[in-house]
């Protein structure tokens, strides 16, 4: 009997294919053929009901956007062309950055820097006037009444002029201040007692003139709302205006660090792009490349270079302008206080008096007047020291000598009210010029300090201003350059994209 040859169908009935051999595969072939297979492969057990289509055992794990963005941008670094879109994207975005924050903290910078010479000095300059001028009103008003009933139309118009003045200062002053401030209760603070205080030297020299004791009384009243009440509150105006100006150039003067360190970051990241182009093409420059790094290093060196012409220039309009000047406002406010003193001496005659020590009392005002004059003395000393030029020594030097003098006039003067010569003591206070009076030397240590103020003022305008200067046009100018530069590195990198196309 004849067998058939194996592999073969039965005669009538089509042959079965035989499968041709797989060759040996990798491993990750040969799982994903095994993985097709399997997927092709029919399903044991029931089929489907009728109307649903058949699912798999195990669906796959659905993949978030991120794990997707972050195998593309895998799989682009492997290649050549991909690498280089990224170190485009990474460099104009360091660029970017750079200008963006050496724009954004420059402009508060200059910003800083423009309120201090136009701001905060100002009102804190003004906030010292009106302490100066409420002082000076109170020496005018205590020197006319005694003169009494021929007060000089200069002393009067000395107050008038002094009490006008406190007025427009206060107006500035709660023009420029915030709503509900400690600065704004201080200003309707001193709104609330200037026309009171005005009002009691109207009645003490109203009363003078006729003769009446009460007018000293009403003066020494007067002077005590000035001293204990008005007077604080302008110097505690004072402080808060030079705190504020304090502020401004803490905002000021700080290096822009941040800016500072993208800087060097974009510069290095521009270096190295350029090392591994001329490593891996041989080819010496690329344009872009260099235009950026042109383009970055003039704005990390302006941005250098400019801070640091302007903190030199604000560190010397403080030490040689606001120092200066808030030493000269102590020393002229305490002349002017001396001297308010020296006059209540007189018009007291003893009425008020302060226990120095178990053995020495002393005339309350002219125990004030001596603390007044140690203040003056160190103040000129200091402010002397702190000159840095003939020009700001020299005011200052004539106020000394005119002090000294001062000193020795009043001491006669006292001399003389003790020994019961109170018209010579008066004439040696308000006398004529025959009289060689303590007014003369007030008048010249006035006058000499404020001369020292306005050649300060002018150097702390000057050194004020060369500072914010120094920081013009350099936000705008960071911001285009970084553009460019940003601009130059995309078109740098997108020469050497074209190569591959």
């Amino acid at each position: 009997m004849t067998q058939p040859p194996k592999g073969t169908a039965p005669p009538g009935q089509p042959a079965t294919p035989t499968m041709p051999a797989v060759p040996p595969q990798s491993g990750a072939t040969a799982a994903q053929y095994g993985a097709t297979a399997t997927a092709t492969a029919p399903r044991s057990g029931p089929p489907s009901p009728p109307g649903r289509p058949a699912t798999p055992d195990t669906a796959p794990a659905r993949r978030t956007a991120w794990a997707e963005g972050v195998d593309r941008l895998r799989a682009a670094a492997t290649t050549e062309p991909g690498r280089l879109r990224l170190i485009g994207a990474v460099l104009a975005l360091l660029v970017v950055a750079f200008g963006a924050v050496t724009a954004w903290q420059m402009t508060e910078r200059s910003s800083a820097a423009d309120d201090v010479l136009h701001s905060s000095q100002p009102l804190s300059a003004g906030a010292a006037d009106i302490y100066r001028s409420l002082a000076d009103a109170n020496t005018a008003a205590s020197s006319g009444f005694l003169a009494g009933g021929q007060e000089s139309a200069d002393t009067r118009d000395r107050y008038e002029k002094d009490i006008r003045t406190a007025a427009q200062g206060l107006i500035t002053a709660a023009a420029n201040s915030d709503p509900g401030s400690p600065s704004t209760d201080t200003i309707a603070k001193l709104n609330k007692l200037l026309p009171e205080y005005k009002g009691l030297i109207e009645r003490a020299r109203a009363n003078n003139r006729q003769g009446y004791p009460l007018g000293g009384a009403y003066l020494r009243y007067a002077n005590e709302k000035m001293q204990q009440q008005m007077l604080p509150a302008a110097e505690d105006l004072y402080k808060r205006e030079n705190a504020r100006l304090s502020a401004d150039y803490a905002d000021a003067k700080p290096y822009p660090w941040a800016a500072i360190g993208l800087g060097v970051l974009a510069l290095g990241g521009l270096f190295w792009a350029q090392r591994r182009h001329y490593h891996r093409t041989n080819r010496v420059l690329n344009q872009g490349l260099v235009a950026a790094t042109a383009a970055s290093a003039v704005v990390l060196l302006w941005l250098v270079v400019g801070h640091s012409v302007a903190r030199a220039g604000l560190n010397s309009s403080y030490d040689h302008g606001v120092r200066s000047l808030n030493v000269l406002h102590d020393a002229r406010i305490a002349s002017l206080k001396a001297r308010g003193n020296e006059n209540l001496t007189l018009v007291s005659r003893g009425a008020e008096t302060k226990q120095v020590s178990t053995t020495q009392v002393m005339d309350l005002y002219d125990y004030d007047f001596q603390q007044d004059m140690k203040t003056l003395t160190k103040g000129l000393a200091l402010a002397e020291g702190i000159a840095d030029d003939t020009a700001g020594k020299k005011p200052v030097e004539a106020a000394t000598a005119n002090m000294k003098v001062w000193k020795s006039r009043h001491q006669e003067a006292r001399t003389a009210d003790d020994s019961g010569d109170y018209q010579g003591a008066l004439n040696k206070v308000i006398g004529s010029a025959a009289d060689k009076p303590t007014g003369e030397c007030f008048d010249g240590v006035d006058t000499n300090l404020a001369a020292a103020l306005t050649h300060e003022e002018s150097e702390f305008k000057q050194a004020a201003g060369n500072g914010r200067d120094a920081m013009s046009g350099l936000p705008a100018g960071a911001a285009v350059l970084a553009v460019l530069a940003a601009a130059g590195a995309l078109l740098g990198i997108g020469r050497r994209l074209s190569e591959y196309r």
